[in-house]
C-alpha cells in the first residue's frame, strides 16, 4: 500500500519482518504529527461515542466540531499506518476502523512475548559474543556488520556498554590488526575511550595497509 508522494507516505514499510525496528519508527512518525497519544490510547469515547450536553461554556455544535477534528486524525494516522505496510500485510488490517485497531492488530501478531523476546535476545548476544572478522573482509564492512547486530540486540532493551564495545572491536580483527590492537591496549584505558576513537584509529591503520598494497603492487610491475 505504499506509494510515493507525500511525507506521510514516505514511511518504513513493514512486510513482515524486523517490526521492532519499523515499531519504532512509526512512533517517531506518529509523535511528529501529535498523533501519538491517539494511535496508542484511540479515541477518547466521550468524542465519538456520546456528545456532551450543551453549558453555557461548550455548545452542542462546539463538540460536533471537536469530534470531527479528531476523526480526522484519527483518519490520519490510519492512513499512515495503511500506507506503512506492503501489500502483503495490507489484509491483516484492512478491516480496522481506527488507528488504534490497526496498530493493536500488528502489534499482537507481530510483537513477541516476554519468553520469545528473552530467547531471541539470547540468541542475539551468543551472535555478538562469536562474531569475528571474516578472512579479507575490510573494517568498514566488518564495522557495518557488527553495528547492525548491536542495533537489533537495543531493540530488545540490552545496552551493551561502551568498553564491552570496544573490547569486542579489539578481539574480533584478522590477525593483521594485532599490532595495532596491542598498542592500543597498551596506551589506552579501555574503561574510558570512545568506541568512536578506537574505530578511528584502526581506519586510519587500515588506509596504511591499503598504501602499503598499493605500492607492493606498483613495484612488482616496476
Amino acid at each position: 500500500m505504499a506509494r510515493s508522494g507525500s511525507s506521510e507516505e514516505r514511511t518504513p514499510i513493514f512486510s513482515g519482518e524486523n517490526y521492532e525496528f519499523w515499531k519504532i519508527k512509526m512512533v517517531t512518525i506518529f509523535k511528529s504529527y501529535g498523533l501519538w497519544n491517539l494511535v496508542e490510547k484511540g479515541i477518547p469515547v466521550s468524542d465519538s461515542k456520546k456528545k456532551k450536553k450543551a453549558t453555557e461554556e461548550t455548545s452542542e455544535e462546539e463538540d460536533d466540531e471537536k469530534a470531527a477534528a479528531i476523526l480526522m486524525k484519527d483518519a490520519k494516522a490510519l492512513g499512515i499506518i495503511q500506507n506503512a505496510v506492503s501489500d502483503q500485510i495490507f489484509p491483516r488490517i484492512a478491516n480496522a476502523d481506527s488507528a488504534k485497531v490497526a496498530w493493536s492488530l500488528l502489534y499482537s501478531e507481530y510483537h513477541s512475548g516476554d519468553q520469545v523476546r528473552s530467547v531471541k535476545l539470547q540468541n542475539l548476544i551468543r551472535e555478538f559474543e562469536y562474531m569475528r572478522m571474516h578472512e579479507g573482509e575490510s573494517l568498514t564492512a566488518y564495522l557495518t556488520r557488527l553495528n547492525d547486530l548491536i542495533n537489533q540486540i537495543k531493540t530488545f532493551g540490552e545496552v551493551l556498554s561502551n568498553e564491552r564495545l570496544v573490547q569486542k572491536v579489539l578481539i574480533s580483527l584478522n590477525k593483521m590488526y594485532d599490532p595495532i590492537c596491542l598498542v592500543i591496549e597498551n596506551t589506552k584505558s579501555l574503561e574510558t575511550i570512545e568506541l568512536q576513537e578506537i574505530i578511528a584509529i584502526l581506519k586510519s591503520q587500515e588506509q596504511r595497509f591499503e598504501m602499503h598494497n598499493v605500492d607492493s603492487h606498483e613495484k612488482a610491475f616496476a
